[in-house]
């Protein structure tokens, strides 16, 4: 609000500097000291004339003024200050002789409002400054016209500078005293266009009340008109906007404002709306799988204005989230801002919680915390993070604080701690107990998701949880739990919250059962852990067969109930290892065929279900004869006729869980440990089984 004073006192100004002219006579280059004079006591600013004058009577008089700058003399640092490239007028010669001249345009070119940034109120803040006195002795301007105009906010001491740039304006006094303004302007890197209509006060008026209609376009920030009406008031340094109501898009508002510019800028602002969109610019396709950026984030800009802020709203929309209702209250006070909501509804949930910002080091840190209970997931996450894989009745607290220059740091800073619980849902896309069968017959890469098929897919959960305790960007749980009609699923692990990796090593179990967790019998399981390694968007997802051999007994006496819900409805996925082994014509006890095929000439009555009873005791009569058989050539009979015979591999050692690994399908070299001799052969046909 500064600069509409030192407006003010610009027009003045020029007014008196024509007139006097005029009087005078032509030319006017030695009454520079007497105009400068004239203009620092009607308007407290101090005038200088730099460049040359040049008048001109045809087509009609025209005065042209160049190099001028207006000062505050009270201000010994000359920071600020109006500096004007040139000031060109045209008036008729009657409108002289008279003794009023009429200005039919006023055209300023180019000027410069330099404006100083303050961390701190001065001590004499909220003082009665002297009002701007705009007595043109009769004068009247019918346009004025601003081009290529600037508004300099700098300080120096941090080396901080922005800039309101390419300020066009022009603006038209009715008789009536209505003025209309219209232009454009760049705010930083955002085109504005503005149209402000406004009725100016009859002289003398002591604090006069200055109705105000405006329309601001700012399409890369609001991303929809904001119109409105407001009564404005100035009083002393404080500007009151009292009765402000509007629209922003299709949501009306009101409410009220003021701004105190004695020095640092207070702003108080209280305002409801209807209805609230505040857009959110959309992350670019796969943005999941790419890294933070390292771009600067610039906050620098709250150390200079100090704030009181309180924005409700009926319903709200923030990017995609739909949040109703919506109460916010914001204190900004020496560069530190604290937002908090205590009443926020979201997709028949509520959100209460806290964030602070401290913008007053060169790395700006924060600290939130927030409590969401009984929020449906899908909506909420699809709107503010564009993810769409969870669905279900959300509950989540949240305690975290980081500090950094860009998303990087800030990822690689945070620190804290988290808990979700999803209820009641589904993991969308991805069917989590195919993705188990899938693993019997090698590693898989990403989540396997891919494909129109598999997108109807999903994997119903009645509970999704896990805590995590965050530190220097990495978030580990050890309690995740996965559980769901068909599928049970424990584990832990570790999110790297800077690189985009993750490392889990889960304990799942299939449920041939759709009875829910009440049912009688217990899952199969799938007696193997399972590493998930890589980036969040195409993990590594593999069997930690070094897990396994650390309890090698417990491990085979799993595998004898694997055929009973791991490979499928048909047993295709045991037939083909098999055949892989050289057992494609092994059979099981009584005439069942190992590779899932029924052989209707060996197959006795009662045992056409090859998953049942005889391929679990043939994979059982497997492991015992490898376990019992020599070492030297790792052969194992089974009671049909097929034979395996595999060759000796080590295994790799156990992976990192956030170090890239090689495929565990590449075997090492070095020897097996001595505590494994014993079960050799048996190692040897798993590690065939699992393709290792």
């Amino acid at each position: 609000m500064r600069a509409v004073k030192f407006a003010g006192a610009a027009v003045a100004a020029v007014v008196i500097v024509i007139a006097l002219l005029l009087v005078v006579g032509i030319p006017s280059g030695f009454l520079t000291s007497t105009i400068a004079s004239r203009v620092e006591s009607a308007t407290g600013y101090r005038l200088s004339i730099d460049g040359t004058t040049r008048i001109s009577l045809w087509p009609t008089l025209n005065v042209t003024l160049n190099d001028l700058t207006l000062a505050d003399p009270k201000d010994r640092s000359g920071i600020t200050r109006l500096t004007i490239d040139s000031v060109q007028a045209d008036m008729s010669l009657s409108s002289v002789w008279s003794g009023r001249p009429k200005i039919s345009e006023l055209v300023v070119t180019h000027p410069v409002l330099y404006q100083p940034l303050l961390r701190e109120r001065l001590p004499n803040a909220g003082g009665t400054s002297k009002p701007v006195a705009l007595d043109t002795d009769g004068a009247a301007i019918d346009r004025v016209k601003v081009t290529d105009g600037e508004i300099a906010f700098a300080r120096m001491r941090d080396r901080v500078e922005s800039r309101i740039s390419a300020v066009n304006a022009d603006a038209i006094v009715g008789r009536d005293r209505k003025v209309n303004i219209t232009g454009t302007a760049r705010v930083g890197e955002h085109p504005t266009k503005f149209d402000i209509q406004a009725i100016t006060p009859a002289p003398p008026a002591d604090r006069p009340t200055i109705p105000v209609d405006f329309a601001i376009d700012m399409p890369d920030v609001l991303k929809s008109r904001l119109a409105g009406h407001a009564e404005m008031r100035l009083s002393g340094d404080v500007v009151m906007i009292n009765g402000v109501s509007g629209t922003l898009g299709d949501g009306a508002f009101n409410g009220w404002a003021s701004v105190d510019i004695a020095s640092k800028p207070l702003v108080k602002v209280d305002l409801d709306f209807q209805r609230l969109a505040i857009p959110l610019a959309k992350s670019p396709e796969g943005a999941s799988g790419q890294p933070w950026s390292d771009a600067p984030i610039d906050v620098s800009a709250l150390n200079y204005v100090d704030a009181q802020i309180r924005i409700s709203a009926h319903e709200a929309v923030i990017g995609e989230a739909g949040l109703a209702p919506l109460a916010v209250d914001a204190k900004l006070a020496g560069g530190v801002l604290k937002a908090g909501t205590a009443n926020l509804g979201a997709y028949g949930g509520q959100v209460t919680g806290e964030l602070i910002l401290d913008a007053t080091s060169g790395a700006p840190s924060f600290a939130m915390h927030s409590d969401l209970a009984g929020v449906r997931a899908l909506p909420l996450l699809q709107g503010l993070a564009e993810f769409d894989r969870i669905d279900g009745k959300l509950q989540a607290k949240l305690a975290l604080r980081s500090a950094g220059t860009s998303q990087r740091a800030l990822m690689a800073n945070m620190q804290g701690t988290a808990f979700v619980n999803f209820q009641d849902g589904a993991i969308r896309g991805i069917n989590v107990a195919q993705m188990i069968r899938s693993l019997t017959s090698g590693t898989l890469s990403g989540w396997q998701e891919n494909g129109d098929s598999n997108r109807e897919q999903s994997t119903d959960l009645s509970q999704l949880s896990a805590s995590f305790r965050i530190d220097k960007g990495q978030a580990v749980t050890t309690d995740l739990n996965l559980t769901g009609p068909l599928v049970r699923v424990t584990g832990a692990g570790t999110i790297a919250l800077d690189t985009k990796m993750m490392g889990f090593r889960v304990e799942p179990k299939l449920v041939m059962t759709t009875e829910g967790q009440g049912r009688a019998a217990e899952p199969v399981g799938f007696g193997i852990p399972v590493m998930i390694q890589g980036t969040w968007s195409q993990p590594r997802i593999y069997p930690d067969m070094a897990g396994m051999l650390d309890n090698p007994d417990a491990a085979y006496a799993k595998l004898r109930e694997m055929g009973k819900g791991l490979f499928g409805a048909d047993g295709a996925g045991l037939g083909n290892i098999l055949g892989s082994l050289g057992l494609g014509g092994a059979t099981a006890p009584g005439g069942g065929n190992l590779t899932g095929n029924a052989n209707p000439q060996t197959q006795q009555p009662g045992q056409n279900n090859p998953l049942g009873g005889p391929l679990g005791e043939a994979i059982g009569n497997l492991i015992q004869q490898g376990l019992s058989g020599g070492a030297g050539n790792g052969t194992a009979t089974g009671t049909g006729t097929g034979t395996a015979t595999g060759r000796s591999r080590s295994l790799p050692a156990a992976p990192s869980p956030l170090t890239p690994q090689a495929s565990p399908a590449s075997p090492a070299l070095e020897d097996p440990p001595a505590a494994q001799q014993d079960s050799q052969p048996m190692n040897d046909v798993l590690r065939q089984l699992f393709n290792r």
